[in-house]
């Protein structure tokens, strides 16, 4: 009997495909820094679902790995939360988020998940198609899409999807479907 018998070949190809497909639509990934904080802390590991948008789009509430500018992030992966959505106006004013939206009707964000607000007013641009503004949890301790960038659709590597480390983090990672009022 060969090494290479009919059941071996077909049990290295099933075993090739399973895993170029986990490679393909997974990913681990470390929180590194603390601008998602309290959610999400400094070392925490994560899984990253790559497949998320592929037959979707990110949504307000969604945390994802990206690649940041290229002229920030030292070559890392940044980790932040969506806010504006392609067509959006991002305002801040006393801590709190408004999103003027595409037709026109401003909305404010409920983030439950703030604990640090900025103590500065901020007033965006208007948010170019395929392009999504960002901001981390920890609004005082955060590189993000207020220093004047935001993250295009290309750049977006997966949803923040599963905490793996600490084990006292393990379960969902907590994406929220923003409350506006």
């Amino acid at each position: 009997m060969s090494f290479f018998s009919k059941p071996t070949i077909i049990a290295l190809v099933a075993i090739i495909a399973f895993f170029t497909f986990v490679n393909l639509s997974i990913q681990i990934s470390p929180v590194v820094g603390s601008s998602m904080w309290p959610g999400l802390e400094n070392g925490q590991v994560l899984i990253i679902n790559k497949l998320a948008y592929l037959l979707s789009e990110p949504q307000r509430g969604d945390i994802i790995v990206f690649d940041p500018p290229d002229n920030i992030g030292n070559g890392n992966e940044f980790i932040k939360r969506v806010i504006g959505l392609p067509g959006e106006t991002v305002r801040i004013t006393n801590g709190i988020v408004y999103v003027e939206k595409a037709n026109g009707d401003t909305i404010h964000l409920d983030e439950p998940y703030v604990k640090n607000n900025a103590s500065y007013d901020f007033t965006g641009d208007p948010i170019k198609e395929g392009e999504y503004f960002v901001l981390g949890d920890n609004r005082i301790n955060s590189l993000d899409s207020r220093s004047g960038w935001t993250v295009p659709e290309v750049n977006i590597v997966g949803k923040a999807w599963f905490s793996i480390w600490p084990i006292s983090r393990l379960g969902g990672v907590p994406n929220y479907a923003l409350a506006t009022q």
